[in-house]
């Protein structure tokens, strides 16, 4: 088995499962350097690819046409490829217990079309041991191949940054791992085709998968405190963005702001290793302590929207509110876990007409996933403006125009991320308020 030489020689192709955020950057990547499938079972999503429209907008139109991929539907296409990488999402089901459907069915694909001396590496975050106790089994019984002899596993968790244009694929350090020296050296030449930051090579594949689950659980315990923060000073009537502006003139002060934790990564990541660490028969006190208060911000932000309205002397059943922005974080198209929906459904329980716009989201994602419709340009004056997302649309407006939204004699802004300069908001009369 020479993975390298034969993708050089251009006789072996890589194949790239799961052609979303993580997945379509690398298939790009790697399409500069060798041959390059990108299978996903999404066929509507394989015509958008195959006619040059990144949905993600995560490589541009641009730079999916220039791409050599191949791309397909057809999982019989696997067969040609040497070395296979797995991005699919791993998401969290209603009772935040992790879903290992996606993972498990793209196993059993990818292991009915496993050829001899490939590689198999996986990207998909998971708790510690799935790689090897719950993917491994199905890629062997389903391809009829014995790992170690006939093909190979790893493990190299991503960290792809939906919408950040600075920190990217090239230049991030790639963790890497394999199930033993060879494979190691393998996946590590593999991925130093396109990374120029160079990898890491971690010691085994739990701990690269241990590496990746906590990264996201950090962000989330950190967002937490500062989610705490803003409760608590809101109750002093003492702003938190003043508060962190002064406390981050000390040169170890970390810098996170708070706001509403969603997406597929920080929301749900952090889960992943309580239940495997409740499996174990440890119960983690902070992470989870960290999860209830990001998941409860959303209905802590509509509260103080009916606060203001009542600060305005508007009657709360019946006000109308416009929500600006419901992707999960600024500049992206991404609607899944987004926190802003929390939001909507929290106000919509006081009886409030809701509006929701954004520039960058799909009405039909929205639809399928929350069950309401984008407001279309037909919006009538409304009694409050949320700045839910601070898309790069919004952060040219100014408060006049934001006045113009709102209704003779209304003046509440609410500014999740302070957005606007509260000073100035306060001096033009609104009724503002930020987390």
């Amino acid at each position: 088995m020479n993975v390298i030489k034969e993708l050089n020689e251009g006789v072996a192709s890589i194949a790239i499962i799961g052609l979303g955020y993580v997945g379509l950057p690398l298939a790009v990547a790697f399409s500069k350097k060798a041959r390059v499938i990108g299978f996903d079972i999404n066929k509507e999503k394989i015509k958008l690819y195959q006619r040059g429209t990144d949905v993600t907008n995560e490589v541009g139109h641009e730079g999916l046409r220039d791409s050599s991929i191949y791309f397909t539907s057809n999982p019989d296409d696997i067969r040609q490829a040497s070395f296979i990488i797995i991005a699919v999402p791993t998401p969290i089901d209603q009772h935040n217990n992790p879903d290992l459907g996606p993972i498990i069915e793209t196993s059993c694909i990818v292991g009915q079309n496993l050829r001899k001396g490939a590689i198999v590496v996986y990207e998909s975050t998971v708790y510690p041991g799935v790689t090897e106790e719950v993917c491994l089994p199905i890629l062997q019984r389903e391809s009829g191949l014995v790992c170690g002899v006939d093909f190979k596993i790893g493990y190299s968790p991503e960290r792809i940054n939906p919408g950040d244009k600075i920190h990217r694929l090239e230049n991030i350090t790639k963790v890497v791992s394999g199930m033993d020296e060879e494979s190691l050296g393998y996946i590590a030449e593999v991925y130093e085709m396109v990374v120029e930051a160079g990898v890491y090579r971690a010691p085994s594949i739990r701990v690269a998968e241990a590496a990746k689950v906590i990264e996201n659980a950090q962000r989330d315990i950190n967002i937490a405190f500062v989610n705490e923060l803003s409760i608590i000073f809101n109750r002093m009537s003492i702003d938190t963005c003043e508060v962190l502006q002064a406390a981050s003139t000390k040169w170890n002060f970390l810098q996170f702001t708070p706001g509403l934790v969603g997406g597929h990564c920080i929301g749900v990541d952090p889960y992943y290793l309580t239940y495997k660490a409740e499996e174990m028969g440890y119960h983690p006190e902070v992470i989870l302590a960290g999860r209830r208060i990001n998941d409860n911000m959303g209905k802590y932000v509509a509260e103080n929207i009916v606060k203001q309205l009542i600060k305005d002397n508007c009657p709360v059943k019946g006000a109308k509110v416009l929500i600006m922005g419901v992707t999960f974080k600024e500049n992206v198209p991404d609607v899944r876990n987004s926190k802003v929906v929390d939001i909507v459904r929290e106000l919509h329980e006081y009886g409030i007409d809701t509006y929701v716009i954004d520039p960058h989201a799909d009405e039909y994602e929205v639809w399928k996933e929350y069950g309401f419709e984008l407001a279309g340009n037909d919006i009538p004056p409304v009694d409050a403006v949320v700045m839910a997302v601070n898309h790069k649309e919004y952060t040219t407006l100014s408060l006049d125009s934001i006045r113009q939204r709102l209704a003779c004699d209304r003046n509440v802004l609410v500014d999740i991320k302070g957005l606007f300069n509260k000073s100035e908001a306060e001096a033009s009369g609104y009724s503002y308020w930020r987390l």
